[in-house]
C-alpha cells in the first residue's frame, strides 16, 4: 500500500532531530515516527525555525520573527501556522474528562493545530494502522476527524497554506476563500515538499481529508470521530 510504504522507509533521513528524538520519546508503543516527519523536523531545524521551551523543543514551518514583522490586521506571511512539539498523551485527561488507558495508549499529540488550543495526534486505529487526526478544542475549534493516513499528505496538507488547520468548515475551499484575512503562501516549504517528496500540493484540503467531521455532528463515515465518540460521547 502507498501509504505503508511511505511510513515505513520510502524515504529514510539521516540520522535524527532533537524535535524528532523527543517527539519519539511520546509516542505509543505501536507506532512509529514518519521518516517523512523526520525529514521535515530536519528541514526545521536547518532553517532555524524552533524554540527551545522549558518542556522541549518547538518547531514552526516559518520564521516567528518574521512572520510577525509582516503581520498587519489584513494579513500575513508564512502559509500555514502549526507548532510541532513533543506533548505525547500526558494532557489528553483533559480533553477526554478521564484517563481511560484504552485511550491513552493510542494517541500521542505532535503538534498545536490553532491558538485555540486544538491537537494533531498520532493516532492507532482499531485495525492496528498509524493515521494522523485531529482533535478541536471545542472552545473554538470543533473539527474531529482523520486528516491523513499518509503522513507525506498530512504535510501537503499543511503546504496548502490555510491560517491554521483546525477549521474543518474551510476544508471545501481554498485558502483566503473569504479575501478578510490574507494568509501568503510558505513558498519555501511548499517547494520543499514538491522537490523533497516528487508530489503535487492540493488545492483545497478535501482533497486529503477524507470525511470531514465536527464534534456537532449527529454522523459521520470517519472512523476517528467513531471511536471517539465510542469513548466520550
Amino acid at each position: 500500500m502507498r501509504g505503508i510504504a511511505k511510513l515505513f522507509g520510502a524515504f529514510k533521513p539521516h540520522g535524527q532531530s532533537v524535535l524528532g528524538q523527543q517527539i519519539s520519546s511520546t509516542l505509543c508503543l505501536g507506532m512509529v515516527l514518519p521518516p517523512s516527519f523526520e525529514l521535515l523536523f530536519q528541514w526545521i531545524e536547518a532553517r532555524r525555525c524552533f524554540v527551545d521551551a522549558p518542556g522541549g523543543r518547538i518547531g514552526f514551518l516559518f520564521p516567528e520573527a518574521e512572520m510577525k514583522r509582516g503581520w498587519t490586521d489584513h494579513g500575513r506571511p508564512g502559509g500555514t501556522d502549526i507548532e510541532f512539539a513533543a506533548e505525547g498523551n500526558a494532557n489528553l485527561r483533559y480533553w477526554f474528562k478521564a484517563a481511560n488507558p484504552d485511550v491513552m495508549s493510542r494517541l500521542c499529540v505532535f503538534a498545536k493545530s490553532g491558538g485555540d488550543g486544538s491537537m494533531a495526534a498520532f493516532w492507532l486505529a482499531e485495525d492496528g494502522t498509524q493515521k494522523i487526526v485531529h482533535l478541536g478544542s471545542g472552545s473554538g475549534s470543533v473539527t474531529l476527524c482523520i486528516l491523513a493516513e499518509d503522513p507525506v499528505d498530512f504535510l501537503r496538507l499543511l503546504a496548502i497554506g490555510y491560517d491554521e488547520i483546525c477549521w474543518g468548515d474551510a476544508y471545501s475551499e481554498p485558502p483566503n476563500a473569504n479575501g478578510e484575512f490574507i494568509v501568503e503562501p510558505n513558498f519555501a516549504f511548499r517547494n520543499w515538499i514538491v522537490d523533497t517528496f516528487h508530489t503535487t500540493i492540493p488545492t483545497q484540503a478535501t482533497e486529503i481529508v477524507r470525511h470531514p467531521a465536527s464534534m456537532d455532528d449527529e454522523h459521520s463515515e470517519d472512523a476517528f470521530w467513531q471511536w471517539v465518540r465510542k469513548h466520550i460521547w
